[in-house]
């Protein structure tokens, strides 16, 4: 077993979770080499080893596979170890061993998930990355974050049972075949449907999506940085290897693109708005999956690649501004750009890089999706793709700098806000450098698509489209800071967070639990009543006199009063005097006698 699992060199997933086990073991100094050295080591694994089927493990009847490599696991698994190692860089600074436990346990789950080649597998790795991510949000350690974190686990174990139920279902349909590979929708019933249907609980598809905006904004600092690069690109992932071409999925992802963009542009909170956009992102890759040309497929993996780099890094910015400056409400901020101004450079950088500007990681992969759902002829998909692209211009390129370092209050609300420290700075150099990187250089990227593709993300005609949704950007953002400034502040409410899907799911888990409270608690208290009050005391006062009872009955005809009344009185006592006893013993065996004859 240790031959076949490890004869390839350790899994990657493994060196994450083995070697988180050994940080508290650690003085400071050797622990960030460790931590540094673990995603380094995963990555190398990962860049060295071939296609095929590697670590697999002989579990019950089970094998178990931790180790397919192909071209579709492997850009997923090369950009998880680099934006790992990235992230536990920004998070060097943090003296907390159950923050950085958690987070390498999150992303060897990511890695387990990536490369696992079989549903057992895949499944045990996604249930490791639910329970690691809850822990980033509890150790905010507030009533806030400790709600948001309830929120968190209870869809991710929700979303888990229904994998779960439909990997059971096609376990038994298919006669015990646990392989992960490619389903098609002439074919698909009631488990993979419900495989699917997991897989997006993860993806925050709307209506159950809440989980993402709650949580996100209420991890800790370090926290949400790890949050946003993992799960939900584990999710696009597993929908680009089981689901490519269902239609319902295009259908879903261009939806997931408008409505998270339309909340963005409403919300106030940074890094709220942020996790909005992760929804819209997503449902880009989402929608491209269900497009399933190779192309669109492309534009999936791509865009997944680039997000995790520019989301990543705005995630960074908004956690320094909320360490430094102790606010990422939008509105209580301004003027920082004289008091951050590298924190302020890097955040711009993932700004116009989540805005799919030219010479951006985010304008060489946004734009191949686009292409694919126009040349798949899908128009009204495009449109809307289209359209949230303009918005996410306005709300992360436009509205987040101007109100966070430029516009807003004159002075920052915290008037001692400094420069991030030097390890959060150098890692968002360093990713802010991968996406021009990208930008300059698409065929580093495209080189290691699961499909070769002609095509050149630089042309008059993608450049020109991308240019005048900017510019059409920029004009209505005027117009809205114009409209904002004009408006009568004595008039303006305090910002709210803006209702959700997640309204009516409160709504209706207090309507059901007022329902279950008055019919089965009120059924529960008339049983209670009835049967431990009255019916139990009865029968056992009953049973206590069942002997006596039973003794007597034959013996009445030959009773007086005076012999009644002592019998009433061994009623009282539940005993019967030894000689009764033994007469009722004789009576019956004469009669038993007597039939038996």
């Amino acid at each position: 077993m240790y031959q076949t699992l490890f004869g390839s060199g350790i899994p990657p997933a493994l060196i994450l979770i083995g070697g988180a086990l050994f940080i508290p073991l650690m003085s400071r100094s050797v622990r960030s080499f460790w931590m540094l050295l673990l995603p380094l080591l995963a990555l190398a694994v990962i860049l060295n080893t071939p296609d095929g089927i590697h670590w697999t493990l002989k579990f019950m009847d089970f094998d178990l596979i931790f180790g397919r490599m192909d071209s579709l696991a492997r850009p997923f698994g090369i950009i998880f170890a680099i934006i790992c190692f990235l992230s536990v860089m920004y998070a060097l600074k943090l003296q907390d061993n159950v923050q950085h436990i958690s987070a390498l346990f999150y992303a060897g789950g990511a890695l387990g998930v990536t490369f696992a080649g079989d549903l057992l597998s895949l499944y045990i790795f996604w249930e490791i990355m639910a329970v690691a991510s809850t822990f980033l949000i509890l150790a905010r350690k507030n009533k806030t974050a400790y709600d948001a974190a309830f929120h968190y686990i209870l869809m991710h174990v929700a979303g888990g049972l229904i994998l779960l139920a439909g990997i059971i279902i096609h376990y038994q349909a298919t006669g015990g075949d646990l392989s992960f590979t490619r389903f098609h929708p002439d074919q698909a019933g009631l488990a993979e449907y419900l495989i699917m249907a997991g897989f997006l609980v993860n993806a925050a598809a709307p209506p159950l999506h809440a989980w993402l905006p709650d949580a996100y904004p209420e991890a800790t600092v370090t926290g949400a940085v790890f949050l946003s690069a993992f799960t939900t690109k584990t999710a696009v992932y597993v929908l680009c290897r089981a689901f490519p071409g269902f239609d319902i999925l295009a259908i879903i992802g261009a939806f997931m693109a408008v409505y998270g963009v339309i909340y963005a542009l409403i919300t106030t909170d940074a890094r709220r708005i942020l996790a909005y956009h992760i929804v819209c992102q997503i449902g880009y890759m989402v929608c491209a999956v269900g497009i399933g040309t190779t192309l669109a497929i492309n534009g999936a993996v791509a865009h997944a690649y680039t997000n995790v780099i520019y989301k990543t890094l705005l995630f960074m910015g908004a956690g320094a501004v909320l360490q430094m400056a102790g606010s990422v409400k939008i509105k209580e901020l301004g003027g920082l750009s004289k008091l951050m101004p590298l924190t302020l450079a890097f955040t711009i950088v993932g700004g116009i890089s989540i805005s799919a500007a030219p010479l951006t990681s985010g304008f060489i992969s946004k734009d191949i999706i686009l292409s694919a759902a126009d040349y798949s002829g899908r128009n009204i998909l495009w449109i809307m793709l289209l359209l949230s692209s303009l918005g996410t211009w306005i709300s992360v390129g436009l509205k987040l700098p101007y109100y966070i370092w430029f516009g807003g209050k004159d002075t920052p609300s915290e008037p001692s806000a400094k420069e991030a420290p030097a390890c959060m700075l150098i890692a968002m150099g360093l990713t802010a450098l991968m996406s021009f990187y990208l930008g300059f250089f698409p065929d580093a990227l495209y080189r290691i698509l699961p499909h070769t593709m002609d095509y050149t993300p630089y042309t008059l005609k993608h450049l020109g489209k991308q240019l005048l949704v900017m510019a059409v950007g920029v004009w209505l953002f005027v117009l809205m800071v114009k409209a904002a400034k004009k408006k009568d502040k004595s008039t303006e409410k305090p910002a709210i967070k803006p209702a959700d899907t997640d309204i009516a799911f409160i709504a209706g888990s207090s309507a059901f639990y007022t329902i279950m409270d008055h019919s089965l608690n009120r059924l529960n208290e008339n049983t209670e009543k009835l049967v431990a009050e009255k019916l139990t005391p009865k029968l056992a006062a009953f049973a206590k006199n069942i002997p006596l009872i039973l003794t007597l009955a034959p013996l009445r005809p030959f009773t007086d009063k005076k012999t009644e009344k002592k019998v009433k009185s061994m009623y009282s006592t539940g005993t019967t005097p030894l000689g009764l006893g033994a007469a009722a013993v004789v009576f019956l065996l004469i009669i038993l006698f007597f039939f038996a004859g």
